[in-house]
């Protein structure tokens, strides 16, 4: 028999991606319900995108444009709050990064930041993603963690 292994079978640092979406925040139960039951860190990432077409409408939109930022930033404080009052409703520690820019980017930022074992992710049910390819498909090929997709 082989000498006794001294470490953890399972992940320490597991990364969940929430932008709001029914996926995303069954993702992040699920995410929530595996650390609780691994007793590891959850690290709830957000990342604010501002839409690619605001900038294209011309130097009109600079009010839009403030206004829109403005509603990412209450939507990132809000899912903040629900993240937190569910955390402490089960007893689970966590930790909150909004972030803005590309979501992949992002995302595999935050992942490598956080050293994951894990990244969850929800699916996603946009129609154009079949053809281009989703954020959860760019992830996975990124073959740098296990990617955890939930539809």
């Amino acid at each position: 028999m082989g000498e006794f292994e001294i470490g953890r079978d399972g992940p320490s640092v597991v990364v969940v991606a929430i932008d709001g979406s029914p996926s995303s925040l069954r993702a992040g139960a699920y995410a929530a319900g595996l650390a609780r039951r691994q007793r590891c860190e959850l690290v709830v990432a957000h990342v604010i995108t501002t839409p690619a077409l605001l900038g294209v409408a011309g130097a009109t939109t600079v009010a839009a444009v403030g206004a829109v930022d403005e509603t990412l930033t209450e939507v990132a404080d809000e899912l903040r709050g629900q993240v937190e009052k569910e955390a402490a409703r089960i007893g689970l520690e966590v930790r909150f990064r909004a972030e803005r820019g590309d979501a992949y980017t992002e995302l595999a930022r935050i992942a490598d930041d956080e050293r994951a074992d894990l990244l969850v992710v929800g699916a996603s049910s946009r129609a154009g993603h079949r053809l281009v390819g989703s954020i959860a498909v760019r992830l996975v090929r990124t073959g740098r963690w296990p990617v955890t997709v939930v539809p």
